[in-house]
């Protein structure tokens, strides 16, 4: 059957949207990937893969690779364990549950840029006035320039921290979701067959009945860890210490009107993206029917 004039008058303007301001503007980016065009948006002068080459060689593109993957070994496992953790304890607890789901959830709905600044001037600020400064004080530490110190590398505590209060509420929910879906009657018959509640079930039952959920989870949290930007730009900014991908290419791009090399490096990350997805979605059987 064709398409009716109301799916066209419900969908054309979505349609016409995607393709002006997303699929046209990729499609730009990669005309321009192969051109030089600085100080202009225009494919001033055909040079192949120079870009690219200039990106992959060693500099400050790898060195921003190499910062996500930090942030992505710190940031994607901690958020799953905790995440599930959580959702579990919500998902038992009688007393009072939509208001802990909602405490849990409230932070997702904060700006990342409003989150940091108070992770930056109010919490992590590095003088004695700080609060995990004042608090440490309490126990005899030394002020702490959480920020600035590169031995140890403090400022990855806050990243994380700023990022992981943000960011699990969403996960809980979705794991939250996937264990109202499982059946009462699996544990009933675990119990029957001798199964002891707690760390046997969970293994035996509520894990592999997760596994979608859990694969999704892995998917977004790593893309999302990819696509990390406010929380470097404005507790760091421009800083060699931890800059990933997206704040060197805004940089190369907006700062030093480099667009060749900001439209290169973001076809690279984009690359990165995909392939990263489709080797995680096959090992993890994405996709698949549940057996």
């Amino acid at each position: 059957m064709g398409a009716t004039p109301a799916f066209w008058l419900f969908m054309g303007p979505f349609l016409a949207g995607l393709v002006v301001f997303v699929y046209l503007p990729i499609a730009w980016s990669f005309v321009l990937s192969f051109n030089r065009a600085q100080n202009t948006v225009q494919p001033r002068e055909f040079i192949g893969i120079q870009n690219y080459l200039d990106l992959l060689g060693p500099g400050p593109f790898l060195d921003s690779l190499w910062t996500f993957t930090i942030f992505a070994a710190i940031i994607v496992p901690l958020t799953f364990v905790l995440s599930l953790l959580l959702a579990v304890l919500l998902n038992q607890i009688t007393v009072a549950r939509a208001f802990f789901r909602s405490a849990f959830f409230l932070p997702t709905a904060c700006s990342y840029v409003v989150a940091s600044l108070i992770w930056k001037l109010s919490i992590f600020n590095g003088v004695r006035f700080g609060l995990a400064n004042q608090v440490l004080s309490v126990f005899g530490v030394e002020n702490i320039a959480w920020l600035s110190s590169v031995s140890p590398p403090w400022y990855w505590l806050v990243i994380a921290t700023v990022r992981l209060w943000l960011q699990l509420g969403f996960y809980i929910i979705l794991f939250l979701a996937g264990l109202q879906r499982i059946s009462p009657e699996l544990y009933e018959a675990a119990y029957v067959d001798g199964a002891k509640a707690g760390w046997q079930t969970f293994r035996h039952i509520t894990l592999p009945q997760l596994r979608t959920t859990s694969v999704a989870v892995l998917l977004l949290n790593l893309v999302a860890a990819y696509q990390a930007f406010d929380e470097f730009y404005n507790l760091l900014g421009n800083s060699s210490l931890a800059r990933p991908p997206l704040v060197y290419l805004y940089y190369t791009a907006q700062g030093n009107q480099d667009y060749g090399h900001g439209s290169a490096g973001a076809m690279i990350l984009a690359a990165l993206i995909v392939l990263v997805t489709l080797a995680q979605s096959r090992i993890y059987g994405f996709g698949k029917a549940e057996t």
